[in-house]
């Protein structure tokens, strides 16, 4: 699915900024960027734009107003994502419906992550304005994410991920295939967070494990390659849950 998008923001290198974020991104179609919500205004009566990163602080009229203006149009709105240095706005965001809330300076991870927000919404909405599909549709699930390793983002795919241990400022996360694992500056929790908690599974307090790649299971630990992993006391009672379903 290809989300139409422009950005709006009177300052150039914000501007510029957004633009590159959305260009790198293989969902979304860049189609305008205005330095004001005036030109943007003007902008949205000769194109279908389905979704607007958006700035407040505008000299004439401010992102939060140009939202204002938009939201009478009903459902034939573009959906907004804010795009702003001042957090105080956040509550107002969400009243004019906006899909998510970006605090200046923002990196690629948070603005892909918001991007993702957005794409869920537009498959949703396509699922519900086509009932032949939507019967049968399942929640779209990521089979990729974004992590942080030596100043650059690098793309993980999911089912390449053998476990991952957490230590004191970092992870290591384990693949298939490659000898040497893969460093980011991150929490265990924070990582925990990103998964889908289908596939993978705290299991420790220093462990997440790839549920598919498990080889063996004893009665405190699991083995995955030629790694074996112990299973943390907090841990037991939710990974029984897991094993019961294969008793």
């Amino acid at each position: 699915m290809i989300i139409n998008c422009i950005a709006v923001d009177d300052e150039p290198l914000a501007l510029g900024l957004v633009c590159a974020f959305i260009e790198q991104t293989p969902f979304l179609n860049l189609i305008g960027r205005y330095s004001s919500a005036v030109e943007a205004l003007v902008g949205l009566q000769d194109q279908k734009v389905d979704l607007i990163f958006l700035d407040i602080q505008m000299p004439n009229l401010n992102g939060m107003e140009l939202a204002r203006v938009l939201d009478s149009r009903g459902a034939n709105k573009p959906r907004i994502i804010f795009t702003t240095a001042y957090n105080q706005f956040a509550i107002e965001g969400y009243r004019v419906d906006a899909l998510d809330y970006l605090l200046k300076p923002f990196n690629y991870e948070e603005f892909l992550h918001a991007s993702n927000k957005a794409l869920s919404y537009f498959e949703l909405v396509n699922r519900s304005n086509n009932p032949t599909t939507a019967v049968a549709a399942e929640p779209v699930e990521e089979e990729y994410l974004f992590l942080k390793i030596e100043y650059q983002l690098v793309r993980i795919a999911l089912n390449e991920i053998m476990y991952i241990e957490g230590l004191k400022d970092y992870v290591k996360i384990y693949l298939q295939d490659k000898e040497k694992p893969l460093l980011s500056l991150t929490s265990l929790k924070a990582l925990e967070e990103k998964l889908p908690s289908k596939r993978f599974m705290r299991v420790h307090r220093s462990f997440i494990v790839s549920l598919n790649k498990i080889n063996s299971i004893t009665r405190n630990a699991l083995q995955i390659g030629k790694v074996n992993i112990t299973v943390g006391d907090q841990y037991k009672e939710a990974f029984g849950v897991f094993l019961s379903k294969w008793n």
